[in-house]
């Protein structure tokens, strides 16, 4: 459910500039995010990068540090509002 409200909400919202918060984000943790936002878990993130689920929890923590955000909610929310989605082909 909670993914199909972050699509709905992706469809929606009208684009913008990227944050500059972004350029603290080494292309590691700018992936992370990526796939944040797409409701993965750190498990499916882990999986999916070929990484460990602490060096996954390890580089989540530092998104959130970098970019003053208090959880991954948070992290979702400012993925989408930074154009940061990218819609899978398999989404309905």
């Amino acid at each position: 459910m909670t993914r199909r409200l972050i699509e709905q909400f992706a469809r929606t919202a009208p684009p913008s500039l990227p944050p500059p918060e972004l350029e603290t984000l080494t292309p590691r943790e700018l992936e992370v995010l990526r796939l944040m936002a797409r409701g993965l878990s750190n498990g499916e993130i882990a999986d999916d990068l070929v990484l460990g689920e602490a060096t996954v929890k390890t580089h989540v923590k530092r998104v959130l540090g970098k970019l003053g955000l208090r959880d991954r909610v948070q992290a979702v929310i400012f993925a989408y509002q930074a154009g940061l989605f990218e819609k899978r082909a398999d989404a309905q």
